[in-house]
């Protein structure tokens, strides 16, 4: 997967998890809970979709790297090399 395509991957993972929510206006480098509304544990959720759609563990003391998008792409890039973008919000 490319850095773009981890973004969309985690976009749709957003989408899935608050539906309501317009990500649209995201920006890459401010933190995704001061953009739009999401709890721990809808953060919990997002880290659970991306074990089950694409196999990454990503262990609690490093859930803060997953703070922005560009960090989220930072952070998988090198985990999720080789493998297809899987979108369910397409």
């Amino acid at each position: 997967m490319t850095r773009d395509e981890i973004i969309l991957a985690v976009k749709d993972i957003i989408t899935t998890i608050a539906p309501d929510e317009d990500l649209d206006g995201l920006n890459n480098t401010d933190p995704l809970r001061d953009q739009i509304e999401l709890d721990s544990m809808d953060f919990l959720d997002i880290v659970m979709e991306l074990r089950k759609r694409y196999g990454v563990q990503v262990p609690e003391e490093e859930y803060g790297v997953l703070n922005t998008l560009d960090g989220c792409a930072d952070y998988l890039l090198p985990k999720l090399e080789g493998q297809e973008l899987k979108m369910v919000n397409a």
